[in-house]
């Protein structure tokens, strides 16, 4: 296996300064009122017992990557997108690295549940809790969302739910994809089409559906989803090493080219500072859709580089990823492999 030729150490560039050439960061001054109010939601629920629960919330650090990811959502709805959070991490953890990490028929009956929200939204709240919590996020998002990105939402869920499904069967057989195959099935993984309903959401944006049928903008979907994903699969790699889970673009890297892990780091670090070149050239190519949709459009693309920058700058600041290791200085960052089960 992989594992056992991994060496001591990787060193990393820093890869907010190549995704920052086109993704601003900012913050929500939000940050601190929307953590009590999603954290009282959070408790509410009931998920976790109180150490399990510390050590998610505390790790995650969801309130800086809300605030970091949704600059200028008001208070209301950066709730939401951090409920949003929440809900998500800790059900993809269930199959990451829960209980279900490896049993691809019960995370499947997890998803019928979730569908049954989705398809009977008069029905009484589920008590199985991660339906409970997207049962609550489907009823906020509602209130405010247009029809159209309600409607993109739970089009990406469905694709996301289903992709978790996937990648449950590949742990459980110890099946690493071709890098090909990974790079689409991880757009749907870490749920970039929902991203994308959720940064129209936070700002009550109104685009039409043409605008999401258009070829150019499509490819700048799976671009924002790749400089998130790519970026997220090189700092999670050595929590995911410790973890045996071999779901990463990296660990495809080396089995696809027979390469090294570093040279492995090196090969997807160029893969992203090309996907940033790719995405210049798209938005240079935008096609115009009217003065009034142009507007809404700009301001969709601006906050989801915003949201793109956030995200990758909290990899480094969630202790998820980098747990004792200092990120102050992110330019060719020296990180120590952790041992097996230390997670």
């Amino acid at each position: 296996m992989i594992s056992s030729t991994l060496p001591s150490q990787f060193c990393l560039q820093d890869l907010a300064a190549i995704t920052g050439r086109v993704c601003e960061l900012r913050v929500n001054t939000h940050q601190a009122a929307a953590d009590r109010e999603a954290r009282a939601w959070f408790d509410s629920v009931g998920l976790y017992d109180d150490r399990k629960k510390s050590k998610f919330l505390n790790y995650g650090k969801f309130d800086l990557f809300a605030a970091l990811s949704f600059p200028d959502a008001d208070l209301k709805h950066l709730v939401t997108c951090l409920m949003f959070f929440f809900w998500a991490f800790s059900t993809d953890d269930l199959s990451d690295e829960g209980d279900l990490q490896s049993r691809p028929d019960d995370v499947q009956a997890g998803h019928a549940i979730s569908v049954r929200v989705v398809n009977e939204p008069g029905a009484p709240r589920s008590e199985y809790p991660y339906a409970a919590m997207f049962y609550d996020l489907l009823e906020r998002f509602r209130e405010t969302s247009t029809p159209g990105a309600y409607k993109r939402f739970i089009r990406a869920w469905e694709e996301w739910s289903g992709s978790q499904v996937t990648q449950s069967r590949n742990r459980s057989q110890d099946r690493i994809p071709s890098v090909d195959e990974f790079i689409l099935m991880r757009r749907a993984t870490i749920g970039g089409a929902m991203v994308e309903a959720i940064v129209e959401y936070s700002l009550d944006l109104d685009l039409p559906d043409e605008v999401f049928e258009n070829s150019i903008i499509r490819a700048m979907s799976d671009a924002t989803n790749d400089l998130m994903t790519w970026p997220n699969d090189l700092c999670s790699f050595n929590k995911e090493q410790s973890d045996g889970d071999y779901q990463n673009l990296v660990f495809c890297v080396m089995n696809e080219r027979k390469v090294g892990l570093q040279e492995a780091i090196d090969i997807v670090t160029e893969m992203l500072t090309q996907r940033v070149n790719d995405y210049v050239e798209l938005k240079n190519k935008l096609p115009s859709f009217g003065a009034d949709v142009d507007k809404e459009l700009a301001r969709y693309l601006h906050a989801l580089e915003n949201f793109v920058q956030g995200t990758v700058l909290w990899y480094y600041l969630s202790p998820r990823y980098f747990r004792g290791v200092d990120v102050t200085n992110r330019d060719n960052l020296v990180v120590p492999l952790f041992k097996p089960g230390v997670f």
